[in-house]
């Protein structure tokens, strides 16, 4: 009897609490997103941050003095030949492209009084293109960086065109400043595993190489409208620059070399090893720059800024007398300091006028880089003709200016 008085009792608490529990209503919850946060662990953080933290002085760089520099103070004071308005490079490498960009702007308002803003990017977009074609067809043994040299422009123009500035900016919406470290990282990592693999596909390296830059830089245009005409890039070239490049020639100056004759610049970022630098005696090269910059040509340059006669505060470029005087400035010191690594090849700049002090020429350079920025002539350095002839490596200028030393090598 009691185990069925046991079993009664316990169906009827089964059918209670049954019923119960059935009739409650269904939860139906949520989720939302959140930002993760954990105070405490930030407070932790913060506290051995402060617990380990050394005060560590700010690094101070070796300069000279510029304030007994008897310099040009203003753009008014040199003559000057009509340049696009200086723009920077931001957190970018290309300052090889920005520089040769603005010199054949002034040569296409030199030749023909036309004002054309043309897009960097374009061509850095090319350049990165053919620089990972060298590295899969060269298995990796070729440079891959940021840096180029003048003539690349010349080299991506007559291979894909240009195109205008407004037409291709190489930047993704709403983007205020150029920035390649996240691509170029990108670009490099893959690249290296690549290399690492073996996996020496051309074509679909390229295609994957295109699909980085295009989520970096957006994908440049295959034509551009002019004037109601469709044209392509090379067309644009063709029609609108109206630029023969040939006429163009680069210029450098090392005793390493022979003179009057056509050689390899050695720097790493002549990457593809042009062999087009005519090499001449620095007496003849800074005599190519003096004339060329007084007859109505601008000159595309390029050498080394990490001195402690260029800052950019001061905004000006002179060799101190700590370190050479201006009368020991000569082939032999200018070959010494490429040789043992002291002048590089480092920046590229855009020589867009001249003055004269005292017997010595100032030339205003347009710089794309971030230090001429800083100063109260923003965009612009002043070059004293002692820097240029000691530190400055190369330069690209029309033919016309330079006819007289191309004959002496004939």
């Amino acid at each position: 009897m009691k185990k069925i008085y046991y079993f009664f009792i316990l169906s009827i608490l089964f059918v209670v609490i049954g019923s119960n529990a059935f009739s409650q209503v269904e939860r139906k919850d949520k989720a939302v997103f959140i930002e993760p946060k954990n105070e405490f662990m930030d407070s932790i953080k913060k506290s051995l941050d402060k617990f380990y933290k050394k005060d560590t002085p700010p690094k101070k760089s070796f300069k000279m003095d510029f304030s007994t520099i008897k310099a040009p103070a203003t753009v008014d004071e040199f003559k000057k030949y009509w340049h696009t308005n200086p723009i920077s490079q931001a957190n970018t490498n290309t300052c090889w492209c920005f520089c040769t960009t603005s010199f054949f702007e002034s040569e296409i308002y030199r030749l023909t009084k036309r004002e054309i803003k043309l897009s960097e990017m374009f061509t850095v977009y090319h350049e990165y293109i053919e620089k990972a074609r060298r590295f899969i067809r060269e298995r990796g043994n070729s440079a891959f960086a940021e840096g180029s040299e003048s003539n690349a422009v010349v080299r991506m123009w007559k291979m894909y065109g240009i195109v205008p500035a407004e037409a291709y900016s190489g930047m993704q919406p709403g983007q205020p400043f150029y920035g390649h470290s996240k691509m170029y990282e990108e670009l490099n990592k893959y690249l290296q595993s690549v290399k690492t693999s073996g996996a020496w596909n051309e074509d679909e390296t390229i295609s994957t190489v295109k699909s980085i830059m295009n989520h970096h830089m957006g994908e440049p245009p295959k034509t551009v409208t002019v004037d109601g005409k469709q044209m392509s890039p090379k067309e644009y070239l063709e029609k609108v620059v109206k630029l023969n490049l040939d006429d163009y020639i680069d210029i450098m100056s090392l005793m390493e070399k022979p003179y009057y004759e056509f050689v390899e610049y050695e720097v790493p970022d002549n990457w593809w090893h042009s062999k087009d630098y005519y090499n001449v005696p620095l007496d003849e090269w800074m005599k190519s720059i003096k004339g060329a910059i007084r007859n109505g040509f601008t000159v595309c340059i390029g050498g080394d800024v990490s001195e402690a006669g260029i800052e950019g505060h001061a905004g000006v470029a002179v060799v101190p007398s700590f370190d050479i005087p201006a009368s020991y400035i000569d082939e032999n010191s200018r070959q010494f300091r490429f040789s043992n690594g002291t002048t590089g090849d480092d920046h590229g700049i855009h020589m867009v006028g001249y003055t004269e002090e005292e017997g010595k020429d100032w030339y205003l350079i347009k710089d794309s880089g971030s230090g001429s920025r800083n100063n109260t002539h923003p965009g612009y350095y002043f070059y004293n003709e002692d820097y240029v002839k000691l530190k400055m490596l190369s330069f690209m200028v029309h033919k016309d200016a330079v006819r007289e030393i191309i004959k002496l090598g004939k």
